[in-house]
């Protein structure tokens, strides 16, 4: 499941509905992605509206195998809807399930929020003078300066540009590697 909060930057979410998308049509493992938002339309960091395929408060948590989670921008209210207690929920019940979760840049902040990050390894956007990782580190995590960190089925990474990275790692984590090497191959990326 990939949870679209408002203000979310849309290349973090395409990243996963891409790879995804691609395994589904092309993999060995066909892997399915449902999008869920608190609000019937989601208005993007960049001006894009979107329309997630379901409300987070009308599906069933128990279906899904893993949980995704874009970032986003402040200005664009991406906070009051990550840090909304029906998405930090959404995270809690993913992590005592034993799920994977993958956050990409600022999402990981999310996952700190949620209390599932203290005393892992975790990252977060790395600039602006460092502020968005002592947030993090506020919430328990040891943060580390690695592009992506994977700790305890958490994936958490730097920025931007880490998405696509982070959704074939969780492809491969969810399918395995010969799934994920089709995946790439099929999508024009060299090994």
């Amino acid at each position: 499941m990939l949870i679209l909060p408002r203000g979310f930057e849309e290349l973090e979410a395409a990243a996963f509905t891409d790879v995804f998308g691609w395994s589904r049509a092309e993999g060995i493992e066909p892997v399915g992605l449902v999008t869920a938002g608190l609000r019937d339309k989601v208005r993007c960091t960049w001006n894009f509206t979107v329309l997630p395929e379901h409300r987070l408060q009308d599906i069933d948590l128990d279906s899904f195998d893993a949980l995704a989670l874009p970032g986003g921008f402040e200005e664009e209210g991406f906070y009051e809807d990550a840090f909304d207690e029906r998405i930090l929920e959404t995270v809690r019940a993913f992590h005592h399930a034993g799920k994977w979760i993958a956050a990409v840049c600022v999402g990981a902040l999310c996952l700190g929020r949620a209390g599932i990050l203290e005393g892992k390894r975790a990252t977060t956007y790395h600039l602006s003078g460092g502020h968005r990782r002592r947030q993090l580190a506020q919430y328990g995590a040891n943060v580390v300066d690695e592009r992506i960190v994977e700790d305890h089925r958490i994936l958490t990474s730097t920025a931007p540009e880490t998405a696509l990275d982070v959704a074939f790692r969780l492809l491969e984590r969810l399918t395995g590697p010969e799934n994920t090497a089709v995946v790439r191959r099929e999508m024009g990326y060299r090994d």
